[in-house]
């Protein structure tokens, strides 16, 4: 059996996920692994320490001795670190974000990026402006940042979260042709946002697991 290794560094996407690959890719065996330190520290910090970059590379090691045929990154605040992993770990790394990046690049010219933490903000930004680079395409990006959206999610308030991400994308609906939400734990509100602001708007969890499955494929794992 085919084996994905997924990394989160919170457990609230672990659930969609699952369910996700229940749907799309059945036949496959999901290993999950879960630390939900990295992302406290990355808050904290406001950045990706070394201490979680030492982690990380910990568990892309763990991954490969599951016998996963490839890791499955679920969290776009340590995107980055995903990235330059790429040269060094046993097995390929999907991104979840990835696929979004490029669909937002192709669909839009003026994007807008939601986040519900900072240090989710700028991984995404760079993200999508690296694949408009590679691309040739020129873009301008807003932001905005739902404060306390992520802390109420937590907290299982799960009504502020949503009315601190509705709020933060009308303030900037005007500006933008369409909408990525720059964490999976915000893929929910996908519809809801776009029936809102009128404007296209993306996520990266069914993107991101799709992105597996076409990997899984391209290699001849399914």
């Amino acid at each position: 059996m085919v084996r994905v290794a997924a990394i989160y560094t919170a457990d609230t996407l672990v659930s969609q996920v699952q369910n996700l690959f229940k749907e799309y890719l059945p036949s496959v065996d999901l290993v999950n692994i879960v630390d939900d330190s990295l992302i406290r520290e990355v808050i904290r910090e406001g950045k990706v320490p070394p201490t979680v970059v030492r982690r990380l590379f910990h568990y892309y090691d763990a991954a490969a001795d599951t016998g996963a045929s490839v890791l499955f990154n679920t969290c776009s605040s340590i995107g980055d670190v995903a990235e330059y992993a790429k040269s060094f770990t046993r097995i390929p790394i999907v991104k979840i974000d990835d696929a979004m990046a490029e669909e937002a690049v192709e669909k839009g010219r003026t994007i807008g990026v939601l986040a519900t933490l900072a240090t989710t903000l700028r991984p995404t930004i760079s993200l999508v402006e690296r694949t408009a680079a590679r691309k040739g395409k020129s873009i301008n990006i807003v932001h905005g940042l739902a404060e306390g959206a992520f802390d109420a999610l937590v907290a299982g308030n799960t009504q502020l979260h949503d009315e601190r991400i509705r709020e933060t994308a009308m303030r900037i609906a005007p500006s933008v042709d369409l909408f990525v939400l720059a964490q999976g734990s915000m893929a929910r509100m996908e519809e809801t946002l776009s029936a809102l602001t009128g404007k296209p708007v993306l996520s990266s969890l069914r993107s991101g697991v799709l992105s597996v499955r076409k990997f899984l494929k391209n290699e001849g794992l399914l």
